[in-house]
């Protein structure tokens, strides 16, 4: 009796193992909170396609839109999910921001863990070419006696937040602004806005009559390498949208390095890295440790910019 107890024992402590081994056995879902069609949605579509082809099972995105400034659907039913690797969440650097700030129960605590940054969109700030002004002092200075109209995706959205910062921080006088649900080279053609923040693939096909002023974040564009990083104007507004891999915190670590394996492998080939080239998207693979790193930058950046909004 006393051999079979221990058997038993033996084979309970061994079924988590045997479980993991077989992992992934189902359908794998990445959570994308944007529509169909969005750079996230095609890149992480690339992901999917490439863990499917390494496991053999099926894999597909999952598009809840709502994920830039909230209420965030896709977060929170990527967070209702079993903590098994078979639901991820492709989610935006608002989650772990300010997700748990806004009163959503399903985030707060936020239960989800980075395994990385794969898609850091190319947001600028961009201008009619007519206008007389070339870089934000320039906006600034035009700015105290004429009119200027920005447009937007959302007030709540963290390219917006951050523009309102830079312009609070440099004196740019915005006339007023308003949310747009696309903003394109029609935009400023048609003189809907003066300025607006959007990102760059969506403006190429005007880009020789228009001004980009300021990328982003830290790192300049490849398609628009004259334009100066936000962060060079203002250090402390350090802050930019991008779309990273979250699993909730008690995934076990095999399945998360098996996801990682892939996703590094997918945000590295060739027909990735020709998204980044036509789009000026900046695609390459953050580990974990750097992920953890520009969140807790993110949160300091944010933390300037919610004090300068106050």
């Amino acid at each position: 009796m006393k051999l079979k107890a221990l058997g038993l024992a033996a084979a309970t402590a061994l079924a988590p193992l045997a479980a993991l081994a077989e992992y992934p056995e189902k359908p794998v879902s990445f959570v994308v909170p944007w529509p169909p069609g969005d750079l996230a949605d095609i890149t992480t579509r690339i992901i999917a396609d490439e863990f499917q082809a390494t496991y053999d099972v099926a894999s597909a995105v999952l598009n809840k839109p709502g994920g830039g400034g909230g209420p965030f659907p896709g977060a929170v039913y990527a967070a209702q999910q079993p903590a098994d690797g078979y639901t991820v969440g492709a989610l935006v650097n608002a989650i772990p921001a300010f997700g748990d700030k806004v009163g959503i129960a399903e985030l707060n605590p936020n239960p989800f863990e980075p395994l990385g940054i794969y898609l850091t969109y190319p947001f600028v700030i961009a201008a009619r070419g007519d206008l007389p002004f070339a870089s934000i002092e320039e906006l600034a200075d035009y700015s105290q006696d004429n009119g200027v109209v920005l447009g937007h995706f959302g007030a709540k959205l963290l390219p917006t937040r951050a523009a309102f910062a830079l312009a609070k921080t440099t004196d740019i006088n915005f006339a007023s602004h308003a949310a747009f649900d696309a903003l394109d080279c029609n935009t400023l053609a048609s003189g809907d806005a003066d300025i607006i923040t959007v990102t760059v693939q969506t403006i190429l096909p005007c880009m020789d009559s228009i001004t980009v002023l300021a990328t982003f974040g830290d790192t300049r564009l490849p398609l628009a390498p004259d334009a100066p990083a936000v962060t060079e104007i203002v250090p402390d507004l350090n802050l930019s949208l991008w779309n990273g891999l979250f699993v909730h915190k008690d995934t076990p670590q095999e399945v998360r390095d098996r996801i990682t394996e892939v996703a590094e492998r997918a945000v590295n080939s060739e027909r990735m890295q020709k998204i980044a080239a036509q789009t000026g998207a900046l695609i390459e693979w953050s580990d974990r440790d750097a992920t953890e790193a520009r969140i807790e930058s993110d949160k300091a950046a944010l933390a300037v910019i919610n004090e300068l909004l106050q």
